[in-house]
């Protein structure tokens, strides 16, 4: 496979090519101002939030809103924003590590942001003109004004493009009026400016507008929504009755709703997946504690081989996220300074740079949603029967993790997605995919890719497998069904599987093994067990993933080849002593008493 720079690589390219470790980014480059701004988010986080979490299980929605406030005061919301519209002007991976570390403590608070600070601020910035950035950018960026985003209906769901709203032009054509129903729209009881989707006469797509709330308008809210987790995060349906909007207050262009709703989206979904993060880090830590505190047979039940097993896995599935999401941050960064660098504007290679690392957002979200989920769960079973209990942190993070799957197109629609979109960037010839492919089948059984360096190669061979192993199995999938591929969705769930696996296990070996060449080996042992780890169980769902594929679309000598070459990519040369490696993850982080990486 080639090797490729970090400002030559697009999105996609990881499932052809290798990356040189100097390409890929890790928590541990972060800027000195990054770890400030880090170390700011945290502070208010730990002394605003945290203590005060009892407060957002009893649907305090003004003290969320104060606090969505106070971060503005604080510049939280304007990270992202250029600084002529009175934000901070700062890149892409700055905008993921504060909503990283914005939204560990409470899931209410992470919605609230997310939403405001993405899909409710991000298309002024992309699309609006440029008296719609000075009208609203200044007062969204310092919290005087809060956004939401008005594009979910009723039986529309993961069909956006389907919604009912209507938009009628007067006679004068001077304004429209907007009638129609929204629904499961966040921060709707405190916004004021909503992003409203409707449909002009029998257009294709749906138009986007910018609308004051003005209940005297034609503007009524429903009541909360009673919902299983994030309390006080703010979740309303909305309704417009010929609500007036003038003409200039269409956002971009008429029937171009949908492409800023996809866009948007491909924002979100990264930014969801680093909003995983912070709450594992403390799930996990906060379980720990525990384990160590609580005493059972006269000893703490961090002693027992049972706990250490969830802690293990608990801390590797957090490194090996802030490695995947970070990594992609430092690419969509530099892919937005390659366009610009090409003569782009600032807002359109934003929105180029995003939208080529569409696949990646899609694994990034899936993987880190259901992580969080399961980091939660194995909390809640740590604590035993307190954390069934609601004094304890555990129950409400749970519930608060279960949106994740949903948000931001539900885990199933975003599966499907990252195959579709990566087959699209190969018949484009965005990426050399096809080529990859004929490659991978010409030479399965012979090639063996040449590793250098003392540490991980076993690991570094078997990720390089499984992309072997993928491009082979999508050739297979592809000619055997042709564009009807996309109507065999259990088919794309299994290859979806297979490249979070290798992106994931990939991004945890490369951020290990930069940090070993800058550091050295004992620095990092517990990193390398986890990726040993980590790419031990990716191992077994790839082979269980392409084993299902398998079957489903080969019989004969075909599938009895296929089979043969999955166990050849699946294999060890010596498998590692797996629940060594668990004892000596989690024996480091019970000895620190967090996760302290």
């Amino acid at each position: 496979m080639e090797v490729k720079q970090s400002k030559e690589i697009s999105g996609g390219d990881f499932i052809i090519h290798n990356n040189k470790l100097i390409s890929i980014f890790t928590p541990e480059d972060f800027s000195e101002e990054q770890i400030m701004m880090k170390d700011s988010v945290k502070e208010f986080i730990d002394r605003e939030v945290w203590p005060y979490k009892d407060r957002f299980e009893k649907k305090d929605y003004g003290f969320t809103k104060s606090l969505m406030e106070k971060a503005g005061e604080l510049g939280f919301l304007g990270v992202s924003i250029p600084e002529e519209y009175g934000g901070m002007g700062m890149g892409f991976i700055s905008s993921m590590l504060v909503c990283d570390y914005i939204s560990g403590s409470t899931g209410s608070l992470s919605t609230a942001f997310g939403a405001h600070t993405g899909i409710g601020t991000l298309p002024v910035l992309l699309y609006g003109t440029e008296d719609q950035k000075k009208k609203y950018l200044p007062r969204l960026s310092s919290g005087e004004c809060f956004g939401c985003y008005c594009l979910t209906e009723p039986g529309a769901g993961s069909d956006a493009n389907s919604g009912k709203s209507k938009a009628v032009i007067s006679d004068d054509g001077k304004y429209y009026k907007i009638s129609g129903q929204k629904m499961w729209i966040s921060n709707a009881g405190f916004a004021s400016l909503m992003i409203v989707f409707a449909r002009i006469e029998n257009d294709k797509n749906i138009t986007a507008f910018l609308v004051d709330y003005d209940p005297s308008n034609g503007i009524r809210l429903g009541e909360e929504e009673n919902k299983l987790g994030i309390h006080s995060s703010s979740t309303r349906q909305v309704f417009f009755n010929e609500t007036v909007v003038p003409l200039e207050n269409i956002l971009g262009e008429r029937n171009g709703g949908f492409k800023i709703a996809m866009n948007a989206l491909n924002v979100g979904r990264v930014k969801l997946g680093v909003a995983c993060l912070d709450a594992q880090r403390r799930i996990t830590t906060e379980s720990i504690k525990y384990a160590n505190e609580r005493v059972q047979f006269k000893v703490p039940i961090s002693k027992f081989g049972a706990i250490k097993e969830k802690i293990a896995n608990m801390a590797a599935s957090c490194y090996i996220g802030e490695s995947a999401c970070y990594r992609v941050a430092k690419d969509i960064e530099d892919r937005i300074e390659y366009f610009i660098s090409k003569g782009m504007s600032d807002q359109e290679a934003e929105l180029k740079g995003v939208e080529d690392f569409a696949v990646e957002c899609s694994l990034i979200k899936v993987g880190a949603s259901e992580d969080i989920q399961n980091c939660a769960d194995e909390g809640i079973q740590i604590f035993g029967g307190m954390g069934f209990s609601a004094d304890t942190p555990m129950e409400s993070a749970w519930r608060d993790a279960r949106i994740g799957r949903i948000y931001e197109g539900t885990n199933e629609i975003n599966r499907m997605l990252s195959v579709g979109m990566l087959l699209k960037k190969g018949m484009k010839g965005q990426i050399d995919l096809m080529k990859a492919v004929m490659q991978a089948a010409s030479s399965i059984n012979t090639s063996e890719e040449n590793f250098t360096g003392d540490e991980l190669i076993e690991e570094q061979k078997l990720i390089y497998k499984f992309k072997q192993l993928f491009l082979v199995l999508l050739g297979n999938c592809v000619q055997k069904y042709g564009v009807k591929l996309e109507n065999h969705q259990q088919i794309l769930l299994c290859l979806s599987d297979i490249l979070i696996e290798i992106y994931f296990s990939e991004s945890g070996l490369l951020r290990t093994l930069k940090n070993i060449n800058r550091t050295n080996y004992d620095s990092q042992k517990t990193q390398i067990n986890i990726v040993k780890l980590y790419v031990f169980e990716a191992q077994n769902i790839m082979y269980k993933k392409s084993t299902e594929i398998i079957a489903r679309i080969a019989s004969g000598q075909e599938k009895r080849k296929l089979l043969a070459v999955m166990k050849k990519n699946c294999s060890y040369s010596e498998y590692p002593d797996v629940i060594n490696l668990k004892n000596q993850i989690a024996d480091s982080f019970i000895e620190q008493n967090s996760y302290f990486i």
